[in-house]
């Protein structure tokens, strides 16, 4: 598989990063909870409660981040990052209780939130225009196959079932991030920044800036409903398929591995064909009607009786939301970075990460509440925000794109006037 054109390194080490990364967390989530119930005293609510606590600390700095990339760039913000994930996973190995517990997630999730604010402004500094739609598809294929490829060694340890293996899992977890990071030092090269502040504005003047672009704000906005389509996959179609459906728990362990397994081996060439016929706008359309498809089809299984016919039509329905997942998640994060000023990248990209932090955070909720009334709602809920926001994404792409090419407009203008006049000032 080639890569697109990048600067120096960053082709292969940005891409080798991202899995080690990916295989890293894919190997941590599934077994998280039960490692920390088995090295302290607590319950299972109070690990849940310290993990979403420690998580809610973290929630206010992309903005942060975002400024701190405009200021010194993005590669080294995104090492720190991953220096931050790998100090949290040593920090684990103490865990004892309560307070301990709390420390070490709240470092390891201020890693992770400062990694996921500033990777995406690297990885659109190292490549232009169209590049940058296969930079982002190859990017999420990677982030799928090594999640995979992380949480099938997982079930390996599950196995197990011995506390060692859980430590030699969080002990792993802390090397591979240390590995990432010693990756993305070594061999990829920032772009050269200019000097001082761009505009010479204050360094919150990219904050204030992105809270008055109303249409970047609204793309974030359209973007949590989205991403919770995106979420709605993992909380509710377990649920769903064994107490609502009651499909055998293999059945659902095998759509999810179908799923990623699609999602790992085809965005790129989905992405590739999509631009081809439409714009990013268009391509995030069409993924929305495909999850409201997804939504729909998935409802309708209730008609369905149990046994091999209900299993193997839920295994097509599955390639829907593969499908919609491919044309929205390359397609979504070239149009911010494209929307994004050049000079305040850093801000709006960390800014845009909001979008999926909300999603994270709603869908539960939104599912746990509709699914306690009927188990289709949900079902129904979901579909009818994907179609809301297929249909407000193309004139949003629009305003956007008229916005860009007048940002564009102005600082060519304002690049040509000085040159006018040092032209003058050489004839006298």
């Amino acid at each position: 598989m080639r890569w697109p054109r990048a600067r120096h390194g960053a082709a292969w080490a940005i891409p080798a990063a991202l899995a080690i990364d990916a295989i890293g967390t894919g190997l941590y989530l599934p077994l998280s909870m039960v490692y920390f119930l088995t090295v302290t005293d607590l319950s299972e609510s109070g690990v849940g409660l310290l993990l979403t606590a420690a998580t809610a600390c973290s929630l206010l700095l992309p903005l942060l981040v975002g400024r701190l990339v405009d200021r010194i760039g993005p590669r080294p913000v995104v090492i720190a990052g991953q220096l931050l994930q790998a100090a949290g996973f040593f920090l684990y190995l103490g865990v004892a209780g309560p307070v301990s517990l709390f420390l070490a997630a709240m470092v390891e999730a201020v890693g992770l939130r400062v990694y996921w604010s500033s990777v995406f402004a690297l990885i659109a500094e190292q490549a232009d225009g169209e590049d940058r739609d296969q930079w982002f598809a190859r990017a999420g294929m990677i982030r799928a196959a090594g999640t995979g490829a992380g949480t099938v060694l997982a079930g390996g340890l599950l196995a197990l079932g011995s506390q060692h293996a859980y430590r030699g899992m969080v002990l792993a977890d802390a090397f591979s991030f240390l590995v990432a990071a010693v990756t993305v030092a070594l061999f990829v090269r920032g772009a050269r920044r200019p000097a001082g502040r761009p505009d010479g504005e204050s360094s919150d003047g990219g904050v204030r800036e992105l809270l008055r672009n109303r249409p970047y704000l609204w793309l974030i906005g359209v973007n949590v409903l989205f991403n919770i389509c995106t979420v709605f996959l993992a909380v509710a179609l377990p649920v769903y398929m064994i107490r609502g459906l009651h499909v055998p728990g293999w059945a659902v362990g095998a759509f999810l591995t179908i799923t990623t397994a699609v999602v790992a081996t085809c965005t790129a060439e989905v992405t590739r064909r999509s631009r081809r016929r439409t714009t990013r706008g268009g391509a995030m359309a069409w993924g929305g009607r495909l999850w409201a498809a997804w939504c729909a089809a998935a409802a309708m299984a209730v008609l369905l009786p149990r046994g091999p016919l209900l299993v193997g039509y839920l295994a097509l329905v599955m390639l829907l939301w593969a499908t919609a997942e491919m044309l929205h998640g390359p397609a979504s994060n070239a149009l911010s970075a494209e929307a994004a000023p050049e000079g305040r990248r850093g801000t709006y990209l960390a800014a845009f990460q909001y979008s999926f932090a909300t999603a994270d955070m709603v869908t539960p909720a939104l599912f746990g509440v509709l699914y306690g009334v009927n188990r289709v709602l949900p079902w129904v809920a979901v579909g009818c925000l994907a179609l809301t926001a297929s249909v407000a994404i193309r004139p949003l792409e629009r305003r956007l794109t008229d916005d860009g090419a007048a940002r564009g407009s102005t600082a060519r203008t304002a690049g040509a006037t000085p040159a006018r006049r040092t032209s003058a000032a050489d004839r006298n």
